[in-house]
């Protein structure tokens, strides 16, 4: 060959070998193409995804797709480089998830639990037939649990806690050969508990709780012998008692079948349980004696009994649990003396026995352990002297003796207990003086020693200060002598009460240092002294009750500056001069008492002093009604229905007749004005439709031209303070009701992102008893909100209208159950937790079959970060409706809008409004109920809404009860929500209780 060929071949070849080369390099191996194709499922799964939820997900790139087992949740096989876990737990993330998850065929772990993800899941999720671990709980997906799970042959476990899962049980799970963890808990499933479950002999966990099951518990899961914890109870309402083929569940630690209705006696049976760790049977209606087998369960800690109907007295075998840390048995009709063992169990510390009828005395070694952290023995028949070990570990938070027959003096070491925070021990016999430094405790928030025979001074000690001490009665006792000056230091208190004692002497200028006290009554004492002006720094008083003293002197002006004040008594004094004309300036004061003093001059005809009671002024023999009236009358030689208080309103200018008539045409040409501008902007809201942006948080067979069209005026069917709701049919036939919010201008915190944000967590709310938010339009000047429509209205317009006599006790009572329960999701399981704002009557809404649904939640936040001035009613509540502690706080918290629920089930009970219906100026539902029934629960015939028959009396006691207890004027004396719903529940359990 010549050597040019030679060269040419060698050339060619290289040329071949350099492409080879080339062309490798360049390729992709199935390795990375796997991770690549891996990688494009996660991205196409974030992009369902809301976009402003997944910051936590920014690892997850396209960039890096060859790092994806790096990204945040994300594990590999070792050796395949599969995807195996998948873990976004707890990252905030919401949305849906879309179908294309089901492309991770490896995964063997799946856990997106504690999100905010809806709708429904993949049904085709049986093709992860790889699967051991799926955690989907603390979500709010919905749909029906029947899958394919005799595919997912490894899932060890299902965890499916608090969601919107309906429909029955599933009953594909007892397929699950290797299913040890099931967790169904938390949803809306109903029907009953197939018996089927029983077969599942590796479950070591199984939780049912919190659906709406029924029927009996089935006897075969009792053969679940290797089921560590089992929880049944809440919402449940199950039929008949406790199967006691669960007495061989030998390996069950924890037992939960608290709130689910269950009747009859407590198996015996139940006392082979000896791993068992708790035992919660509460709130139900178990009734007999608590039966002596229980003492067997030697390795108990928690056993709570409460709320149920037992009877007979407390087993000496109980002594038995050595272990015992908590017992709870209040809420029965157990009587007896309380059994000297308890004050042997060396770990005691929580002990309940309230409302029973125990009698003897309390054991006096109780507390010796040093452990007891929590005592409430009240509302029993108890004697004998309160022991002086209860705080001997120094451990002791809470001390509850009250309505007992407890006599002699209160231990003195109680004044060493520096770990009390709540002491009540009122209506009993106690006597002697109160201990040195009780008065002082650091920790100390609430003490009450109202109804007793105390003696001595106040003891309270100038160089000790409670700091946290929020109430302090000592009312109706028989202390002396005078008010420290350092009665000041108690900074914190909101609520004195130190009437019908023998105290003497001045009241000390220092209690105007007292800032947030509200409530402040000295009356029924022996005070001699003026009333000090600088009361008035007082600034949050709205009760101020100074009767039945021997104060003298004039009514300091500087009181007029106190601009809550509600409620002011200085009867049956000594106080003289003339009635400060300042006084009736303050639009606060609704009730007054000026009666028997030496008061003179003329009463004061201007703002409140017109609204005051007659009475209010009697026994003041120089105290003149007008100027008509000789000063020499004497209002104590008439009796109230002839005092001319009326002459004063006799001397009002007429109006004229031609006057009537121009106002009267002025306000229709006012009215015509106002028309034309509505429908001009109406007009001018639709031409702008295409401005508009419409965000739905479900699937709409609708648009904004659609919902634009429901603004006219003959569509309005309610107006509020957050704004004009008019009711539409969209194209599809569906009907829906269309919020314009009001009050909100340009550049205000709503046309943020903030504001979108919080909307959009309003719509991922889905809730039975919550009405759901359908959509939300808006453009940069009107904001409308789309509801599902309620064709029967609001609670308030059904309950006080025509239709009231409609509402039959057993709905009224359904309506209230299915509220709190909204509220309860609200405050407890809603996750951001929300706070309503404006519970009342109009904003509890019925379907068309009368079920409950709570509205406008979550609005009154949104409208308050605004700052309009328009929307105060949303805002702060509705007149009837608010909480007491708004006027020192000027907060709302979940605990006010417990106390606004009381309120609407004293409407429920009552029929009448919260104002106005009761025949008196400034009297609401709460007052006039508590003055009529004399707190009595059996006092609750007298208020009984007249509309009703037949009604349970015993039902109709427990809600007056629970609403009772909503109103407490103490925020922290009310109960949550979640308690308010367990209370309803057991409406049906006749149990007596005392409101205390």
């Amino acid at each position: 060959m010549a050597p040019s060929g030679l060269h040419l071949l060698f050339f060619l070849s290289f040329l071949f070998i350099s492409s080879s080369s080339s062309s490798s390099s360049y390729s992709v191996s199935p390795q990375d193409s796997y991770l690549q194709s891996q990688a494009s499922t996660l991205l196409s799964l974030k992009s369902s995804f809301d976009p402003t939820s997944i910051s936590a997900l920014d690892s997850w790139n396209e960039s890096n797709y060859s790092s994806v087992c790096t990204w945040t949740g994300i594990q590999c096989d070792v050796v395949s480089r599969s995807v195996v876990s998948l873990n976004i737990s707890n990252l905030n993330i919401s949305g849906i998830i879309s179908p294309v998850i089901l492309d991770l065929r490896a995964l063997v772990n799946l856990s997106i639990s504690g999100n905010n993800f809806f709708g429904m899941l993949p049904s085709e999720i049986h093709r992860l037939a790889s699967l051991s671990f799926l955690n989907l709980s603390n979500n709010q997906f919905n749909g029906s649990l029947n899958w394919e799970f005799r595919l997912l042959k490894e899932l060890q476990v299902l965890d499916a806690y608090n969601n919107n899962f309906m429909g029955p049980l599933p009953l594909g799970v007892t397929q699950l050969a290797k299913l040890w963890r099931l967790d169904l808990g938390g949803n809306f499933f109903s029907g009953t508990i197939p018996p089927s479950y029983g077969s599942m002999k590796e479950l070591k966990y199984l939780s049912v709780a919190g659906n709406d099951l029924g029927g009996f518990l089935p006897s075969e899961l009792g053969n679940l012998t290797n089921l560590n914890q089992l929880y049944l109870g809440y919402y449940n309402a199950y039929k008949g008692g406790i199967p006691p083929e669960f007495g061989k569940l030998i390996n069950l630690q924890h037992l939960d079948m608290a709130s689910c209705g269950l009747e009859g006696p407590i198996p015996s049976e139940l006392g082979n349980l000896t791993r068992l760790d708790t035992l919660f049977l509460m709130l139900n209606q178990l009734s007999g004696s608590i039966p002596p087998q229980l003492g067997n369960m030697s390795s108990l800690r928690s056993l709570d009994l409460s709320s149920n109907g037992l009877t007979g007295e407390i087993p000496a075998e109980l002594s038995g649990l050595r272990h015992l840390t908590l017992l709870h048995l209040f809420i029965n009709k157990l009587y007896g003396e309380v059994p000297h063992f308890i004050a042997e169990l060396p770990n005691l510390e929580v002990l309940m026995l309230w409302k029973n009828n125990f009698t003897g005395a309390i054991p006096s070694k109780l507390g010796r352990s040093g452990k007891l952290t929590k005592l409430d023995l009240s509302s029993n028949k108890l004697t004998g002297r309160v022991p002086d070990s209860l705080c001997f570990g120094r451990k002791l938070a809470v001390l509850i003796l009250l309505n007992n027959f407890l006599f002699g003096p209160l231990p003195s070491d109680l004044g060493n207990c520096t770990t009390l925070v709540r002491v009540r021990l009122g209506q009993n016999y106690l006597s002697g003086p109160i201990p040195h430094g009780f008065l002082n405790l650091p920790e100390l928030s609430l003490m009450e020693l109202q109804n007793n025979y105390l003696t001595g001074g106040f003891a309270q000690e100038p160089s000790r200060v409670a700091p946290k001490l929020g109430q302090l009665n000592l009312s109706n006792n028989r202390l002396s002598g005078s008010l420290p000056r350092s009665i000041g230091n108690f900074s914190g208190l909101q609520i004195l009460l130190l009437g019908g004692n023998h105290f003497t002497g001045e009241i000390p200028a220092e209690v105007g240092q007292l800032k947030n006290v509200w409530k402040l009554d000295i009356s029924r004492n022996n005070f001699t002294s003026e009333i000090p002006p600088e009361i008035a720094n007082c600034v949050l008083l709205t009760y101020l009750d100074l009767s039945q003293n021997q104060l003298f002197g004039p009514i300091p002006v500087q009181v007029s500056q106190i601009h809550l004040l509600n409620y002011f008594n200085v009867s049956w004094n000594l106080l003289n001069r003339s009635l400060p004309k300042e006084i009736g300036a303050m639009k606060s004061l609704t009730s007054a008492d000026f009666s028997h003093n030496n008061f003179s001059g003329y009463i004061p005809q201007n703002g409140q002093y017109e609204f005051f009671n007659a009475t209010s002024f009697v026994g003041n023999p120089w105290l003149c009604v007008s100027y008509s009236i000789p000063c020499n009358y004497s209002s104590s030689s008439s009796s109230s229905s002839s005092f001319p208080f009326s002459d004063q309103h006799d001397t009002k200018p007429q109006v004229p007749g031609r006057f009537k008539l121009i106002f009267a045409l002025g306000l229709l040409a006012c009215s015509l004005v106002f028309a034309v501008v509505a429908i001009i902007k109406t007009r001018s809201i639709r031409r702008n439709s295409k401005s508009w942006k419409l965000t739905a948080f479900q699937k709409l067979g609708f648009g904004s031209d659609d919902i634009l069209e429901c603004l006219k005026d003959n569509n309005i069917i309610g107006r509020g303070g957050a704004g004009i709701v008019f009711r539409g049919t969209m194209p599809n036939g569906e009907q829906v009701a269309v919020k314009r919010l009001l009050g909100i201008s340009k550049g205000s915190s709503h046309n943020d992102n903030g504001f979108s944000a919080e909307i959009q967590t309003l719509g991922r709310i889905r809730h039975r008893n919550i009405v759901r938010l359908i959509a939300f339009c808006s453009n940069k000047d009107t904001k409308l909100l789309v509801y599902e429509y309620m064709p029967n209205g609001s609670l308030g317009e059904v309950l006080h209208g025509k239709r009231g006599g409609y509402l039959k006790w057993d709905t009224r009572l359904k309506i209230a159950m299915e509220a709190a329960k909204g509220l309860c999701y609200l405050h407890h399981d809603c996750s951001p937790l929300i706070v309503h704002r404006d519970v009342k009557s109009n904003n509890i809404l019925l379907n068309s079959d009368f079920e409950a649904h709570v509205a406008d939640f979550g609005l009154a936040k949104f409208l308050q970060d605004t700052g309009t001035s328009e929307c105060m009613s949303a805002i702060a509540g509705s007149y009837g409706y608010i909480a007491p502690e708004y006027a020192y706080t000027l907060r709302v918290d979940e605990k006010s809008d417990v106390y606004s629920f009381g309120v609407v089930l004293l409407e429920l009970i009552t029929g009448r409004r919260p104002v106005g219906d009761f025949g008196e100026e400034g009297v609401d539902i709460v007052q006039w109920a508590k003055v009529k029934t004399n707190w009595s629960k059996e006092g609750v015939v007298k208020i009984l809404d007249e509309r009703l028959s037949n009604v349970p009396l015993n039902e109709a006691m427990q809600m007056f009860f629970i609403a009772m207890l909503c109103v407490q004027e103490q925020s922290v004396e009310r109960p949550t929500m979640r308690e308010v719903v367990q209370m309803i529940v057991q409406a049906k359990q006749p149990i007596t209780f005392n409101v205390l």
